[in-house]
């Protein structure tokens, strides 16, 4: 028996096809990913907004890109600070001397004692840092991979290994190659954790609070205090 109209699936409208397009690898698909990764050089947080964007248009889930309620903001927000101070600590005393690095890092030493730019640096480490880094090069980038390579174990690693190239790059240019560095680390561990659970939030917040506490080590001038409390 042939089936009725009513019973046929519908045919895809124009925002249909613009959806799978976007969440696919052909040319639109493409200049997406391209678009969203070029707005971050434009302004930090850009690529985030725009990876959420092309989820909203893509109708791509965002609990896909990590963003799936946690049971407890409280213990997420213990956790990602429980993580990212003594991590930032571990980093500065110990990671980044082996590695050869100065104690103090030129980059941001202009922020010691400038109480004028506290609301600045506060609005860089939480939004664009935390939300803005771990939306893009975490959430948005694992989803992409993700689509790209499979979700296997190799897949997964070879995802955190691209995304913390990416992440480390990008930090090139304003702090040359101990910025590099330790963003490998941080790369690392952030994108192994995602990889791991799936969500967004830990990480996020223990990137925020691996900022802040580098925000306040400098501000209180104590990079080489805390630089030479392993290694004199």
């Amino acid at each position: 028996m042939m089936p009725s109209v009513d019973d046929r699936a519908p045919w895809p409208t124009d925002d249909d096809r613009l959806a799978a397009a976007l969440r696919g690898f052909g040319p639109l698909g493409t200049a997406a990913v391209l678009a969203v990764l070029a707005g971050n050089f434009v302004i930090a947080p850009l690529g985030a907004v725009l990876a959420l964007a092309w989820a909203s248009a893509s109708r791509t889930p965002w609990r896909e890109l990590g963003f799936v309620r946690p049971r407890s903001w409280a213990r997420v927000a213990a956790a990602g600070v429980a993580l990212g101070v003594p991590f930032k600590l571990a980093m500065k005393a110990v990671v980044m001397p082996l590695l050869g690095a100065p104690p103090v890092n030129q980059a941001y030493h202009y922020l010691a004692g400038n109480r004028a730019l506290i609301p600045w640096a506060l609005v860089t480490m939480i939004v664009v840092a935390g939300f803005g880094e771990e939306t893009l090069f975490r959430g948005y980038m694992f989803e992409r991979l993700g689509k790209l390579l499979g979700t296997g174990a190799a897949a997964k690693t070879a995802t955190v290994l691209l995304t913390t190239a990416a992440f480390a790059l990008l930090h090139y240019p304003e702090q040359g190659v101990s910025g590099v560095e330790q963003a490998v680390a941080t790369g690392l561990v952030f994108g192994a954790i995602f990889a791991v659970t799936g969500r967004i939030w830990v990480p996020m917040v223990a990137h925020a609070a691996f900022d802040l506490t580098a925000y306040a080590i400098i501000y209180f001038n104590l990079e080489r205090e805390v630089a030479h409390l392993v290694f004199r």
